[in-house]
């Protein structure tokens, strides 16, 4: 193991950074499609 401890924590907490934004995303898309679909649902129309 050529990593002192310090830079596995570091190394870590990026990648821990990086899986918290990727999750909100996806939390964001999800909570759009709801919305999208539910407006279909009720028959809203989008215009372009």
């Amino acid at each position: 193991m050529g990593l002192c401890r310090g830079q596995m924590l570091r190394s870590w907490e990026k990648c821990a950074r990086c899986i918290h934004e990727q999750r909100t995303r996806i939390y964001i898309m999800w909570r759009c499609s709801i919305i999208l679909i539910r407006w279909k649902i009720k028959g809203v129309e989008i215009d372009d």
